[in-house]
């Protein structure tokens, strides 16, 4: 490595920390759907950057499971029945536990910015506004998530979220399904008021299993149309 190397690689690392950024936030909003391709130089032209760096960022998207590479480009990858099964098991053997985690060690401002999740959700509802739903879902996550110690888990849990989120995209589309989920918060909320490790971990669990059902209803009724 010449000087001159040496002198652009932490430049070059922190653009693509920066491309990385930029390109998971997308993804975690769902700006992203299944069909989208992704170019590299269409994503260096829009940051005002060289393609090593956005290059850098995707194949980490790549090696962390929430892009695929194809020919022409990166997209996000296609989830058979299999891969949503799969995360459901992993939701019910890890958000529970989670969950009473949280209701243990939760804070007067984690649970302050978990009532502004619900609030946020119960608005987003009222207004049929689906994407500002799902931001509320994701801040709701964010906030207990935040009061959980144990960080190998919390990164399991939101790596996982974040790969699937056209499936919760799929189910929180739906108005019934939305009440459903706000009751699922309600229930947890109170539980992590109490500090009440036993009820969060089964007010998760019922919230997982219901969306478990929730998506095979609404996929079972998309075959038949």
């Amino acid at each position: 490595m010449t000087p001159t190397d040496q002198a652009d690689a932490p430049a070059t690392k922190s653009l693509s920390a920066s491309a990385y950024g930029y390109l998971l936030a997308r993804l975690r909003g769902g700006h992203l759907r299944d069909n989208e391709r992704l170019v590299e130089a269409d994503i260096a032209s829009q940051l005002g950057v060289s393609r090593v760096p956005v290059r850098q960022a995707l194949l980490q998207l790549v090696a962390e499971g929430y892009l695929v590479s194809t020919p022409r480009g990166y997209r996000v990858p296609t989830l058979t029945q299999q891969d949503v099964q799969d995360v459901f098991e992993l939701r019910l053997l890890l958000e529970p536990r989670a969950a009473a985690i949280a209701a243990r060690d939760i804070t007067p401002e984690q649970l302050r910015d978990a009532d502004s999740a619900i609030a946020d959700a119960r608005s987003a509802h009222a207004s049929k506004d689906a994407h500002s739903f799902f931001s509320a879902g994701r801040a709701f996550r964010d906030a207990w998530l935040r009061a959980v110690g144990n960080t190998r888990l919390v990164a399991s849990i939101t790596r996982y979220a974040d790969q699937v989120v056209l499936v919760r995209h799929v189910t929180l589309d739906h108005p019934d399904r939305q009440r459903t989920v706000i009751a699922g918060y309600e229930n947890l909320r109170e539980a992590f008021a109490r500090h009440d490790s036993v009820a969060a971990g089964d007010a998760m669990l019922r919230h997982v299993l219901a969306a478990e059902r929730d998506f095979a209803q609404i996929t079972a009724a998309a075959k038949t149309d």
